[in-house]
């Protein structure tokens, strides 16, 4: 990055192109969840906290729009009340405070977890 010192920067700081494309804090974003091993139900409200690059933030449920297959992808259930392990969805996330997510089609190894 030009003309930044390096006294300027901190871990968590996002840089990019700020005249073609410049990062923004997402409000809200659709992400594709696969629950591998949570003890009871997921349901919309329920708020973990998720990694997605040096970030480190809650993000709610607001939404669980449909449940689909883990391998083809293929909605099963719209609207469903509830996830559980085992299950995939794709969920309507709200961080807490604003949070830099790529759209997968923008960044294929966009991914994150929750630990």
């Amino acid at each position: 990055v030009k003309n930044v010192s390096v006294k300027e920067l901190r871990r968590g700081y996002v840089a990019g192109d700020s005249k073609a494309s410049p990062p923004r804090g997402a409000a809200d974003f659709t992400a594709q969840v696969i629950v591998l091993n949570h003890p009871g139900q997921i349901s919309n409200g329920y708020t973990p906290v998720l990694d997605c690059h040096t970030a480190h933030i809650a993000c709610k449920f607001a939404e669980i729009k449909e449940k689909c297959d883990r391998r083809t992808g293929k909605t099963t259930e719209e609207n469903p009340k509830a996830i559980k392990s085992g299950d995939a969805a794709i969920v309507n996330l709200v961080p807490s405070k604003p949070m830099c997510v790529e759209a997968f089609q923008d960044s294929p190894s966009g991914t994150f977890r929750c630990p």
